[in-house]
C-alpha cells in the first residue's frame, strides 16, 4: 500500500541569517537536507503546533507529568479516561483533522504520540494494524490511553481491538 507521491511547488523565503544557520546545522546533525528539515518544520507547525493553544494543550516537563500520574489510583485513572479523556481526545482529533474515522483518528493519534516524545511503530499485515508505543511515563499513563482507545474504537468505530500495556509500552491491534 504505497502512498501516491505528493506534488511539490517551489517558494522562496527570506530568513534571518541566524535562523538559517541553525536550520542548516540541525539538518547536518540529522543528516537530512535543509529542504527536508524545513518541510518537516512547516508540516509540524501546520498540522500540530497551531492547534495546541486552540485545543487547550499545556506544556509541563516529563518528571512533573510522571509524578502527577503515578500518584493516581488505577480507579482514578480509569474514571478520568472514561469521563474526560475520551471526549477530549475525540474532540481534539475531530477539530484538528476535520473528520473522525479510524484512519484520520489514527493519523492524529500517532502525531500526538510522536509530538509527546513517544516512539511509535506502526505495522500493517494484510488488514491488521499494529501500533506499539514506547514511552517512559509509567503504567498509569498507559492505562489512561488504553482505556480511551478501547472506548473510542468500540463506541465510535464499532471495532474490536486488542490492547496490552505495561509501564513502558502500549500495543494496539485492530482490523481495518
Amino acid at each position: 500500500m504505497l502512498a501516491k507521491p505528493k506534488r511539490t511547488a517551489t517558494i522562496t523565503f527570506r530568513l534571518d541569517e541566524d535562523l538559517l544557520n541553525k536550520l542548516r546545522l540541525e539538518s547536518k546533525n540529522q543528516e537530512i537536507s535543509t529542504n527536508t528539515l524545513a518541510g518537516q518544520a512547516f508540516k509540524r507547525f501546520l498540522e500540530w503546533d497551531i492547534y495546541q493553544p486552540k485545543v487547550g494543550f499545556v506544556c509541563i516537563t516529563k518528571p512533573v507529568f510522571i509524578k502527577i500520574f503515578e500518584n493516581l489510583t488505577e480507579a482514578e485513572v480509569t474514571r478520568f479516561a472514561c469521563t474526560i479523556g475520551k471526549d477530549e481526545t475525540r474532540d481534539m482529533a475531530f477539530f484538528m483533522k476535520g473528520k473522525i474515522d479510524i484512519e484520520s483518528f489514527m493519523v492524529w493519534f500517532e502525531m500526538q504520540m510522536i509530538n509527546s516524545s513517544v516512539q511509535v511503530s506502526h505495522t500493517i499485515d494484510g488488514n491488521i494494524h499494529t501500533y506499539i508505543m514506547r514511552h517512559d511515563l509509567g503504567k498509569n499513563w498507559s492505562l489512561y490511553h488504553k482505556t480511551i482507545l478501547e472506548i473510542i474504537f468500540e463506541r465510535m468505530f464499532n471495532t474490536k481491538t486488542k490492547l496490552d500495556y505495561n509501564a513502558r509500552t502500549i500495543s494496539l491491534r485492530f482490523v481495518q
